[in-house]
């Protein structure tokens, strides 16, 4: 058994575009190597040695190479291409029926019905990229104090303030009441988002204290059963958010990807206690995929590959890591949504043989791997710890 599972999700790091993306628009997606080809290459020597491009072509990861992980590729069985339904997949809680989303807004008794319990006009009420939509509204926003609702392809319900006209505290509580009382039944979205930013008309920005207010998952994870079990689960980033703080002992708030690689890697040499850490780093999606950066991504994943270096040292040798992604955020797409794609899987300990793992049929063969680790029952998926423990299965 090892000790410790570390998990780092790469969130919308996504390897091509799935069989039914064009049911979803995105015949085509392929974050990794579409990032790759516009910058003409990468140059992720970390990640290359532990089999990412063996996965699949990508400009500038060599593939011919004795690679010193497992490594492979997970379709998602729920049907969405956001964080939450990635993250209950990857823990065991596939989402069969897709969220509530909104692409002309929310309904008027929805509006009312926010208004009328928090006391609070509102502006926006419209699918918006986060960031035109502070510029567009902010102003009017810091003119009359009515907070910005708006929306995405995603099943979230975001709420962007001023911290100097709704300090944060309010904000929070203004999610609150969306959360429990407003975004519920038919109308129950993914995600309730605090999305505060700060500065002057024509150069606001958005801040680090975002908050996610999420459903909780309809059925047990396997975070739940290993918190039952008396193990440890810790989260960073955004991992307790995204469960409803459900299935977590501890928890991280992480400013930025450095922040939670540098918060990794300082429990990973200090925490000895037997469980999962799972760790979310958002800066791919939220500052490069939505923006549509390619080049900002890339400098982000050239960043990763070299802090993940640092990690690999660290790493004991009960420990086994796992590297994959929620869905894809395909930054040379027309748009500022998601893409639904092929996550990639690369799993390392000190004493594996580098082989492919295939494609598996779901995310949930995260959660099997776990359960299967630590003798708890599987929520969901198909276990390939016998292929990693020791090499390949045969």
């Amino acid at each position: 058994m090892f000790a410790r599972i570390i998990i780092i999700v790469m969130d919308s790091v996504g390897i091509g575009a799935l069989p039914d993306a064009a049911n979803y628009g995105d015949t085509g997606a392929n974050t990794l190597a579409n990032i790759a080809r516009s910058q003409g290459g990468l140059f992720l020597p970390v990640l290359e040695s532990l089999g990412l491009g063996c996965i699949a072509p990508i400009d500038g990861v060599r593939s011919d190479i004795e690679p010193r992980g497992a490594f492979g590729k997970m379709a998602e069985v729920s049907k969405g291409k956001d964080t939450t339904s990635g993250h209950w997949e990857l823990a065991g809680c596939p989402v069969y029926e897709p969220f509530p989303v909104y692409p002309d807004g929310f309904p008027r008794e929805v509006i009312e019905k926010f208004s009328n319990l928090t006391g609070r006009c509102v502006l926006g009420n419209k699918a918006a990229s986060g960031t035109a939509i502070i510029q567009e509204l902010g102003a009017e926003h810091m003119r009359t104090g009515c907070p910005i609702v708006y929306t995405s392809a995603d099943s979230v319900f975001q709420i962007a303030a001023h911290e100097e006209i709704i300090p944060l505290e309010e904000l929070y509580r203004l999610c609150r009441i969306a959360r429990e009382a407003v975004c519920v039944g038919p109308h129950a979205v993914g995600r309730v988002i605090a999305r505060p930013f700060v500065g002057r008309p024509g150069s606001f920005i958005r801040t680090a204290n975002r908050h996610d207010y999420s459903l909780p998952p309809f059925r047990d994870t396997v975070l739940d059963f290993l918190v039952r079990a008396g193990y440890s689960v810790t989260g960073v980033g955004k991992i307790a958010d995204i469960f409803a703080q459900r299935g977590i002992t501890r928890s991280f708030l992480t400013k930025s990807n450095d922040d939670g690689m540098e918060t990794l890697i300082k429990l990973v040499a200090a925490q000895a206690e037997k469980g999962v850490i799972m760790v979310n780093l958002v800066d791919f999606d939220s500052l490069y995929g939505h923006r549509r950066d390619p080049a900002g991504y890339a400098r982000a994943l050239e960043k990763f590959d070299r802090r993940l270096g640092v990690l690999l040292e660290s790493l004991q040798s009960d420990d086994l890591l796992i590297i994959t992604a929620d869905h894809g955020c395909d930054p040379t797409f027309s748009g500022s949504d998601h893409t639904r794609e092929y996550v990639p899987l690369i799993v390392y300990h000190r004493r594996i043989r580098g082989h492919s793992l295939g494609t598996r049929q779901s995310f949930a063969d995260v959660a099997a791997t776990i359960a299967d680790n630590f003798s708890l029952p599987a929520p969901f998926g198909v276990s390939f710890l016998a292929e990693v423990k020791y090499g390949c299965a045969s």
